[in-house]
């Protein structure tokens, strides 16, 4: 696990090298964080490749950069590549010689044999840079599902690129500028989506993306996606079939056999499939883990005690050769606090179990510390427990297994069912429900708790007349887009586009998802998994040098969980149908039974009090007047409704704090 910046010059005449290695190290240091070990640097005339290095693989000999064998090709990794072994071992059948153990030098090898088709070959998650010394060509790539991030723009006539904005915003060129647009995109989303970034010029690789740059042309493309309606043609999670002995799968790492789905004339599945397609997730899922417990440094579970993460847990422990390690964190607050079914699974499966409990003061000191290194604003609310937890776990090990990728590919979050709900309830007659249902929603009593019914019940009604996709962001998100016209000011709103959406519903409409549910699924994986939850995760990780591995975003699983039909998925209310009968005697019968839960702190209450000071601060009226960007009567409004209990705005004001905190780090 590390972190990557470099930079390419756009014209092929050579440039000078004046102050190249000072600025490129200055870049590496502002991403120690993600790589505390060692740095490597390699500079020509046309291109500079830096990294820093958190050792976990080939402790003794895998520094970075690596090299093929004629040094022709260079490369510098972010990440994990967790079927290294096999592919090494075919790329050595082929005559190629390794002189590290490291799993990056299988790339400059691959590209060789491959070209810019040596992503097909690779399961893990990665971020790198690939110089080709003779055809002077960069290429960029990040991984199928954006576990590791890629920022790039192109500033004084070079492409720079690098782990985290901060990296970027070292070298001389590049200038902090806010970007409109993404700063409308943010205030609903809670995040910024790829392509863009908060900084005016600096754009997110997305994921499964390839970037090249070749006789100063600059290219980017889609490498990789997952299928909806051809369940045998790609359900190995490629596209294209590697010519590897043992097809597909044994390229990718695993031990398994075909996933195709088998069908009768009449396009259903045979009598006794899910319990059969329960089977072969249950094999995948231990195959996933089993690649992704490879390390030279200690390495553990984090256990929430929900669903996901105790799938991870069971396996673990199948798997591992010693006793395995498991984390949790819990809260005073009862309706946050989830440690006790961690313990629970723990006990279960006989762990070695790791908890910390802690107060919502103690977590709430740390909500002015986020800005210092979150270099783009980010509000979901979990970030703060992820930081607490990931801060607690490298007390201990290197490495951490956890639950990522469960809800987005098996419909685990109530979003998901309650779009079944919204057909339903627009089918009622619009008089009963703007002149009863609604008023009566509206008029529940505030509550301050986790997911609270007044919350979802308001936030649902809200969003009943938007198309599809607005409703399902709206669910998720802050600020409704009705909202925007009271809370930006005019000049925002003159320089921006108002249709925030538009990039979601056109990678909806080009998917072959077939139902909204499934759609809404492809949207969360390539907008809401890549750049909120995976971000939060990166991020908060890395800022305490951990890395996190998530089996299930492993691509195999990926491609399963598309290819099966929806009711595998999603039966009736619950969620994770096929997912709770692949692991059912793995973990207790009463964590299969739990409701959906969120890993979030009391961010309600915090607002009015604890946090209320600084919500004066950051959002006082000259401060946001003197700004430009937030009319400060509309966010007064929202203030006193939170503090007097009219409503809560606790999702709205933390989304502004949030920023506010971030403006004061990386823009003011």
């Amino acid at each position: 696990m590390c972190g990557i910046a470099g930079w390419v010059n756009l014209n092929t005449t050579k440039s000078p090298q004046d102050h190249t290695e000072t600025i490129l190290h200055s870049m590496c240091e502002r991403i120690v964080h993600r790589g505390p070990d060692s740095e490597g640097l390699w500079i020509d005339d046309q291109v500079a490749l830096g990294m820093r290095r958190l050792s976990i693989i080939d402790l003794k000999t895998g520094d970075q950069p690596v090299f093929s064998e004629d040094r022709s090709v260079i490369v510098m990794m972010n990440g994990e590549l967790y079927n290294y072994r096999e592919v090494r071992a075919d790329l050595e059948k082929r005559g190629h010689k390794f002189t590290t153990q490291t799993d990056t030098e299988i790339l400059p090898h691959l590209y060789q044999e491959h070209g810019d088709a040596l992503v097909d070959y690779l399961n893990g998650m990665y971020a790198f840079g690939l110089w080709d010394t003779r055809k002077k060509k960069l290429l960029i790539a990040r991984d199928r599902f954006g576990e590791k991030p890629m920022y790039y723009g192109i500033f004084e006539g070079k492409l720079i690129y690098a782990s985290e904005p901060k990296a970027l915003l070292a070298h001389p060129a590049v200038k902090a500028e806010l970007d409109l647009d993404a700063l409308r995109h943010y205030i609903s989303f809670d995040y910024i989506p790829a392509p863009m970034s908060i900084y005016k010029g600096i754009y997110k690789l997305p994921a499964a993306h390839l970037l090249t740059v070749e006789n100063g042309e600059i290219k980017t493309r889609r490498y990789w996606d997952l299928s909806w309606s051809e369940p045998g043609a790609v359900a190995t999670g490629l596209r294209s079939s590697p010519p590897y002995e043992g097809g597909v799968d044994a390229a990718l790492g695993g031990r398994g056999g075909s996933l195709s789905e088998p069908r009768h004339a009449n396009g259903k599945p045979p009598a006794k499939t899910l319990s059969r397609k329960a089977e072969e997730l249950r094999d995948l899922l231990s195959d996933a883990v089993r690649m992704r417990l490879v390390s030279d440094v200690p390495l553990g579970i984090l256990l929430s005690g929900g669903i996901d993460s105790s799938t991870i847990a069971a396996f673990a422990v199948k798997h591992a050769t010693e006793k395995v390690k498991t984390f949790s964190i819990g809260f005073e607050e009862d309706s946050f606090d989830e440690s006790k079914y961690a313990r629970q699974v723990a006990n279960h499966l006989n762990t070695e179990h790791y908890e910390e409990k802690l107060s919502a003061e103690k977590a709430g000191d740390l909500i002015s510390e986020i800005g210092t290194w979150l270099d783009e604003p980010l509000s979901d609310g979990s970030l703060i427990p992820t930081y607490l937890l990931a801060r607690f776990v490298r007390k201990h090990v290197t490495v951490a297994l956890g639950g990522d990728g469960g809800d987005e590919l098996f419909a685990g979050y109530p979003m998901y069912y309650a779009h079944k709900v919204a057909v339903r309830y627009a089918s009622i007659p619009e008089f009963v429900r703007s002149g009863l249902i609604e008023p009566i929603v509206n008029s529940l009593p505030v509550s301050t708790n986790n997911m609270s019914f007044d919350y979802k019940a308001k936030r649902f009604v809200r969003a009943s007349k938007s198309d599809s996709v607005e409703r399902h962001h709206s669910w998720f998100g802050s600020f409704a887009t009705s909202q925007h016209e009271s809370l930006l000011t005019r000049d925002v709103l003159d320089h921006t586009n108002a249709d925030i959406y538009r990039a979601v519903r056109e990678l909806v409409n080009a998917s072959d998802a077939k139902n909204v549910i499934e759609q809404m699924q492809y949207a969360d994986i390539n907008f809401y998994m890549a750049e909120d939850i995976l971000t939060k995760v990166d991020r908060a990780a890395m800022a305490v040098s951990l890395e996190t591995r998530a089996p299930f975003l492993d691509p195999r699983i990926g491609q399963f969980a598309a290819s099966i039909p929806l009711e595998y998925k999603l039966k009736g209310k619950t969620g994770k149908y096929i997912l709770r009968k692949a692991v059912q005697g793995l973990i207790p019968k009463t964590i299969l039974q739990r409701p959906k839960k969120g890993f979030g702190i009391p961010i309600a209450e915090w607002l009015k009090g604890r946090l209320n000071p600084l919500v004066h601060d950051l959002l006082a009226p000259q401060r946001l007047k003197d700004q430009g960007l937030f009319n400060s009567e509309y966010v007064q409004k929202l203030i006193k409704e939170h503090e007097t209990g009219t409503a809560s705005h606790h999702k709205e004001l933390w989304t502004l704090l949030v920023f506010q905190l971030w403006w004061d780090n990386f823009l003011a």
